[in-house]
């Protein structure tokens, strides 16, 4: 998608979202799973910072009603500087990581052919956790299969479309 943004005849700032499904070799546990969802996001610009990229989750953290964040330095091979993502699960007493972010490398954008000043924030981030700590669930595992609460889907809807807006 950024090759497609390089090849156009001027550079226009760009903001593109997705939401996928994620496959890893995880141990299940309270708070892993091996399938999940991830919301990404890139930002091209220019003059875009660090700053910028932890203002951004902030205000998408905040409008999910999740203010307590951390950020970890971290390494990613694609992005540079790049940071873990944490907040604070009351229920389980401690801060769960919810995503991972970054800037990436110009050795990743400048071959793309996309100007040296441009800058591309990006982030993955996890649909469950943050789930657990908005709806006070302990166990990632309630969110999937048979043993879902529906009565929990209908008290904590992550979004709501208002039948006025149809």
């Amino acid at each position: 998608m950024l090759y497609k943004i390089a090849k156009q005849p001027e550079f226009k700032p760009v903001k593109m979202f997705s939401i996928d499904r994620v496959f890893r070799n995880e141990t299940l546990d309270a708070t892993h799973l091996a399938e999940f969802h991830q919301i990404e996001g890139v930002v091209a610009d220019r003059n875009i910072t660090l700053g910028h990229l932890i203002g951004l989750l902030h205000t998408f953290f905040k409008r999910l009603g999740i203010e307590k964040l951390k950020f970890k330095p971290a390494y990613n091979p694609y992005t540079e500087p790049s940071m873990e993502i944490f907040s604070y699960h009351p229920g389980l007493k401690k801060w769960v990581e919810i995503g991972n972010s970054g800037i990436f490398r110009p050795e990743m954008l400048l071959p793309m052919g996309l100007p040296e000043d441009v800058n591309v924030i990006a982030w993955g981030v996890s649909l469950e956790r943050p789930t657990m700590i908005m709806c006070g669930i302990n166990n990632i595992r309630e969110l999937i299969g048979p043993k879902v609460n529906l009565g929990m889907v209908q008290d904590f809807p992550i979004c709501r479309v208002n039948k006025a807006q149809c």
